[in-house]
């Protein structure tokens, strides 16, 4: 129990105006000892507990969205598959994850629980939430396109992880600029970094690059400035693993800011910003 703020608080308060003074130092000391004790238990380092259910409900829910359509297709379970070579899971940890993805294939999933288990966990942490929301759009996208009954289940996934539908609409818009990017990026094989700098970007890697920060064509400098610092906080890999982000995901995060700092570089080329 913290009770310094309460004592430091009484002593001063009474020093400048006695009895009155160290009641109210008292009751200041009060709300700084109680501030403190919330701040420190988000600030607390992720529990395994909250790191598994993160992982469950990531794989779980994917199933869920890969069934929608009725069937599972073979480029669904490959999109869920290269998700855990990306993530290098294997022997148990990646048995965990295929049974969490069959889980979530069952007619009777229970996609609301898990989401509510799963947004309590990660203690309602908006980049956490969003993060997860973003990894899910990976599944919806794995044919190329999202489908009513996929996009059903997003909106259910975006409610209750508290999401407005105008969000997730922002959010579906960039996540498909990403997966543009990742596919270009898979053509192109190791060393597309230096690849895209060396050769000016086409129109509509232009565009991707625009929608992956969240801004448009006729947004300023300034605006798009700002939207490319937003991105990289929401997304540094180190600020996610301290709110929950478990450590096989560690490596898509890094992918993602990598994407988020291309995207920038593209548009700060073309535009002339320094």
């Amino acid at each position: 129990m913290r009770i310094w703020g309460k004592v430091l608080g009484t002593f001063f308060g009474f020093l400048l105006g006695n009895i009155f003074g160290a009641l109210l130092g008292l009751w200041i000391g009060h709300r700084f000892d109680r501030g403190m004790g919330i701040r420190g238990a988000f600030q607390r380092a992720p529990s395994q507990q909250q790191q598994a259910v993160f992982f469950h409900a990531t794989f779980a829910v994917m199933g869920h969205i890969a069934k929608a359509s009725g069937q599972v297709t073979e480029h669904e379970i490959r999109v869920a598959s290269n998700l855990m070579d990306r993530m290098r899971l294997a022997g148990e940890q990646r048995v965990r994850a295929q049974e969490s993805f069959r889980q979530g294939k069952e007619s009777d999933f229970p996609l609301r629980e898990t989401l509510a288990e799963f947004r309590q966990a990660s203690l309602g942490q908006r980049d956490i939430l969003r993060f997860f929301l973003e990894v899910q759009l990976q599944a919806a996208f794995a044919d190329g396109q999202v489908e009513a009954n996929e996009r059903a289940i997003l909106q259910t996934i975006a409610d209750e992880l508290g999401f407005s539908r105008i969000e997730l609409a922002r959010i579906l818009a960039m996540a498909e600029a990403q997966m543009n990017f990742f596919h270009r990026q898979q053509q192109q094989g190791s060393g597309q970094g230096q690849q895209y700098r060396q050769e000016p970007p086409s129109r509509d890697r232009l565009k991707d690059a625009y929608q992956l920060l969240g801004v448009s064509e006729s947004d300023s400098d300034q605006e798009i400035k700002r939207a490319y610092r937003k991105e990289m906080s929401k997304h540094h890999p180190d600020k996610l693993a301290a709110k929950g982000l478990p450590p096989e995901m560690m490596e898509m995060a890094k992918e993602k800011t990598q994407e988020i700092q291309q995207a920038w570089e593209w548009i700060r080329e073309a535009r002339g910003i320094r």
